[in-house]
């Protein structure tokens, strides 16, 4: 008789023996890429609790360092030193003035406006002496007081210690002397009517000075020297408000426990082994984070969305072999390496081409440092091309064949079938893309960190688009740059973690985002 039974293929060998072992070929890979999935999720839930764990405690420690930072009279000297702090920006505000003046005045009269300048502006620099006199001697007062303060939380760990260790005797020796901060603080607050004096000398040293400021020829130069004046009388407004702050001000005036929190979220200042006051405001590295990304994205987005559209949809079977990947091969390129390209070549580049003549027309040119955002962002475009630039072409693939073919059918042209039928057809893929760009782009480290100058500072935005040539920080750049330099459960190892966690669920938001976006203009499925 003959054999009918079907031959078997190794697949289905392989398919029975997995049946033996209790479970289907689809059963196994169900659960394989179930059980990735779940790994994932208990991946990313670790990552949270890890930061969450290492972050925990921060707001507790920045709520006690305001505190003290109020009962131990910084704040009090602080209002004096930002008097100080706004007196050296009009300063600043002058030195501007006189570079503008050697550029644009002949040199001939020149030296003898300069030379009445220079005058001017010296004599103006010593007006504010009586109170820079006295808020020195405050802030030697006030720090002794917060050294007072330091030292006795250190010999109460080091008796905690000695007593964990069983050295009873010992921790007894360690003396913690009580500080009554009333004490400490009235000689301090006994000087307002002396600061009253100061202000009062100063107000009538500047308004003296001002009434007698020097005259340019150049209309320009003239307008920013009353420009100047403007900003001086403003200053001289703030005097009384100081004053009266001053006189309102109270040791004991609870911190609400709120202010650690948006102290944190909203502070100007990131500013950590002072010897004043260590701040932790995250408000300079977002701004930097935020202005790279954009600079970065505003050059790949339409680079990238035009090459993926030109790939797919008009490119030759030879020219897709050699553009994409061409494209795709700069990802392999570590970010290291093009953050050497950025300070040899590329910053360097930047700043030469910027003293050209023919370029003085653009935003922020002449370039004057060569590490600023500019530059960041131009590589941080570079490295996200390649996956804009795949995201976008997977969207125009998948846009339904018959979509296209009935374009053609009613007459349309090849750019009107794709810029009218098959981009608005992929719209949530590409907005996918770029905000996944984004996200990139926002997470990157070592780019920024060799290129975009380091400079803890809100970009002065008053420059219009000549922001972008500025140094800036970022928050991953700093996390990089202090991590490796920080005492483990210390106040600033903790906040570069809440800084870590914040940068993540920022991330987060943005893929959510994303995904929202695709779902939300999906084309119907038919």
């Amino acid at each position: 008789m003959q054999d009918i039974t079907p031959n078997r293929s190794p697949f289905a060998i392989r398919r029975k023996r997995i049946r033996f072992l209790g479970l289907t070929l689809d059963e196994v890979i169900k659960n394989f890429f179930g059980g990735n999935a779940l790994v994932a999720l208990i991946v990313l839930g670790l990552i949270i609790a890890f930061l969450f764990r290492e972050g925990f405690g921060f707001f507790a420690q920045n709520h006690r360092a305001l505190v003290i930072y109020r009962e131990a009279g910084l704040e009090y000297v602080d209002k004096i030193r930002q008097q100080e702090r706004d007196f050296t920006a009009l300063n600043r505000f002058l030195s501007d003035i006189r570079q503008r003046a050697v550029v644009s005045t002949p040199r001939q009269a020149a030296a003898a406006e300069l030379a009445a300048f220079d005058t001017f502006a010296d004599t103006f620099a010593d007006t504010i002496n009586p109170v820079r006199s006295l808020a020195s001697d405050l802030s030697e007062a006030v720090i002794e007081i917060k050294t007072k303060f330091t030292v006795n939380e250190d010999r109460k760990v080091q008796r905690q210690q000695l007593v964990a260790a069983g050295k009873i005797a010992e921790a007894e020796q360690v003396v913690i002397e009580p500080i009554n901060f009333a004490a400490e603080l009235q000689p301090i607050l006994a000087t307002l009517p002396d600061y009253r004096e100061a202000n009062r000398q100063a107000a009538a040293a500047i308004t003296a000075v001002l009434a007698d400021k020097p005259q340019f020829a150049d209309p320009a130069l003239a307008q920013r020297l009353e420009r100047f004046g403007e900003l001086t009388r403003d200053f001289l407004a703030t005097f009384p408000e100081i004053e009266a702050a001053l006189a309102a001000w109270d040791y004991t005036k609870p911190v609400p426990w709120y202010e650690s929190l948006t102290a944190f979220l909203f502070g100007r200042e990131w500013l950590t082994a002072s010897f004043w006051q260590d701040w932790y405001g995250i408000l300079p590295l977002l701004t930097g984070s935020i202005l790279v990304s954009i600079i970065a994205l505003t050059i790949a987005v339409p680079l990238a969305i035009c090459a993926a559209i030109y790939v797919n949809q008009v490119a030759s079977q030879r020219e897709q072999r050699i553009v994409k990947p061409s494209i795709e091969f700069i990802s392999a390129i570590p970010s290291v390496v093009l953050g050497f390209f950025g300070i040899v070549v590329l910053g360097e580049l930047l700043r030469h081409l910027s003293q050209f003549e023919a370029f003085s027309w653009l935003p922020g040119f002449p370039i004057i440092e060569r590490l600023n955002a500019l530059t960041a962002g131009c590589l941080l475009a570079l490295i996200s091309i390649p996956l804009i630039f795949t995201l976008t072409e997977d969207a125009l693939n998948n846009v339904p064949r018959a979509i296209k073919e009935a374009s053609y059918a009613l007459g349309a042209s090849r750019l009107q079938t794709i810029l009218r039928i098959i981009v608005p057809a992929a719209l949530s893929g590409i907005l996918s893309a770029v905000l996944l760009g984004f996200g990139r782009v926002i997470g990157e480290t070592m780019v920024v960190l060799l290129c975009a100058g380091n400079r803890i500072a809100i970009p002065d935005f008053t420059a219009g688009l000549g922001v972008i040539t500025q140094p800036v920080h970022t928050m991953t750049g700093i996390i990089a740059q202090e991590m490796g330099e920080v005492v483990r459960g210390s106040i600033h190892y903790r906040a570069l973690f809440i800084v870590g966690l914040f940068l993540f669920f920022l991330s987060l938001g943005i893929n959510f985002i994303a995904q929202k976006l695709v779902l939300k203009y999906r084309l119907p499925q038919t």
